[in-house]
């Protein structure tokens, strides 16, 4: 059994924090938000899980001194706005050689710095790891099969956190291309938008194949830039997260691009979904870094003038449309 200290009590942090339990692990869970807490802790519900129920055993807390004292792991589940002042407000409390895992998907607008790189600025001397995969909160929640990865350069590190989240519902697999897996999930948010979007115009599986296939190559292109591994793009974190994000009904960032397809203006979209929509924090980063790099990344180029720059969806689709003649590959 090992002490578990959760950082952010939404649907993902309290999913994890059920099934880590329910693996024998002791569980004690922090919020900022002391109506949260309160409501945690009377109803034993998650206002967006109302199907799930919180075991007795879970602890919560207002107290990131209690959160973070005497934990073999600290799980981040803040969304990726909000790690580095949760980060900051941790630092104090969490030991040198701590083992520290994010399980938010974004990257800092203006540092572009990765959720674990954040982690290890604010708190040096931890061991981070990076979460992420093909992984929707509502299944989590029912049990039903799931595989993540499990990603450090430091690989026990990622092996103890494999080890810690493995049971019979989650499978974990390790990888050390910590970079192309936390790229792969801020941008592939995006591209679920994109096809989102697509949907709500009233586009048809054609389209969303389409947005997939060519918004995974632009991942992929900018990941080769950065030095990433191109196996990560075709794995869970890539290909996986992406399939899942760009169709499911659970995904806040299809839903919200569905919205705004079917006429909704962006900032309306977002209040609609009531949630954070992780692809719409990723915007700014993903266009400066597609600069940086010199990236051809014209879905990403697309989606944000729809949601920045209040573009017409379907200009954007027929620009796409478009472009120059050109190979695949």
């Amino acid at each position: 059994m090992s002490e578990i200290g959760i950082l952010g009590a939404g649907t993902w942090g309290m999913a994890l924090a059920r099934m880590l339990y329910n693996s024998g692990h002791a569980v004690t869970v922090w919020s900022a938000i002391p109506a949260e807490v309160e409501q945690l802790r009377q109803t034993r519900r998650q206002a967006n899980l109302p199907d799930m129920v919180i075991p007795d055993g879970i602890a919560f807390t207002q107290s990131v001194a209690e959160v973070c004292t005497g934990r073999e792991l600290l799980l981040f589940v803040v969304p990726s706005v909000y790690v580095r002042s949760t980060a900051r407000a941790a630092a104090p409390f969490v030991p040198a050689g701590q083992l520290v895992a994010d399980a938010a998907k974004g990257i800092e607008p203006d540092t572009l710095m990765t959720m674990t790189e954040i982690l290890k600025q604010e708190i040096p001397g931890i061991r981070a790891v990076a979460l992420s995969g093909p992984t929707h909160a509502e299944e989590v929640a029912r049990d039903l099969p799931t595989t993540v990865v499990s990603a450090s350069e430091d690989m026990e590190a990622a092996e103890r956190t494999q080890d810690i989240f493995m049971n019979t519902c989650m499978r974990v697999y390790t990888n050390r291309d910590v970079k192309g897996v936390e790229l792969c999930g801020a941008l592939k948010n995006i591209m679920a938008l994109a096809a989102g979007i697509s949907e709500g115009l009233g586009y048809g599986d054609n389209t969303k194949a389409a947005l997939i296939t060519r918004g995974l190559a632009e991942m992929v292109r900018l990941g080769d830039k950065m030095n990433c591994e191109r196996n990560t793009f075709s794995g869970l974190a890539g290909m996986g997260d992406l399939i899942v994000t760009a169709t499911s009904r659970h995904s806040r960032n299809n839903r919200c691009g569905y919205l705004i397809g079917s006429g909704m203006k962006p900032r309306e979209a977002i209040a609609k979904v009531g949630m954070v929509v992780e692809g719409v924090n990723a915007l700014p980063a993903a266009m400066t870094l597609a600069e940086r790099y010199g990236v051809e990344m014209p879905i990403v180029r697309a989606v944000d003038r729809v949601i920045r720059s209040g573009a017409d969806p379907e200009e954007e689709v027929r620009r796409l449309m478009a472009r120059d003649r050109k190979a695949e590959w």
